[in-house]
């Protein structure tokens, strides 16, 4: 079992940067892929934002945030990063990491992900 626990959302001016945390407790995070994935106002299903995977250290990420968001992932701090630098107002939306135990390369699709966490709100606007 794992607990996942997103924290570094806000309220932010467009153009702005903002790191998220996803803090993990439970045996063995580095045998995890781990995903973000947002909700946006209004939208009832997760889109898929970036992932890392636990077996090739390969990432992936939407078109939507690809050249301004990084995950990134400290495996001996069980904790994964999301940087999201030239924020823009559509990028509003509730955050949640999430994540896989699989030695597959990780994929954006939120129904492969098994934990997840609370989610944290990011809300860009002037």
């Amino acid at each position: 079992q794992l607990h996942l626990v997103e924290s570094g959302g806000g309220l932010v001016q467009p153009g702005r940067s903002l790191r998220l945390s996803c803090a993990a407790s439970g045996p063995t995070f580095n045998y995890y892929n781990i995903g973000w994935f947002r909700q946006g106002p209004g939208k009832e299903s997760h889109e898929g934002v970036a992932c890392s995977s636990s077996s090739t250290s390969g990432t992936m990420y939407a078109d939507s945030v690809k050249g301004r968001f990084t995950i990134s992932r400290d495996n001996d701090n069980n904790t994964a990063y999301l940087q999201m630098n030239s924020l823009k107002p559509e990028d509003t939306a509730v955050y949640y990491c999430a994540a896989d135990l699989s030695l597959n390369p990780c994929a954006l699709g939120p129904r492969r992900y098994e934990y997840w966490g609370q989610g944290t709100q990011v809300t860009v606007s002037s």
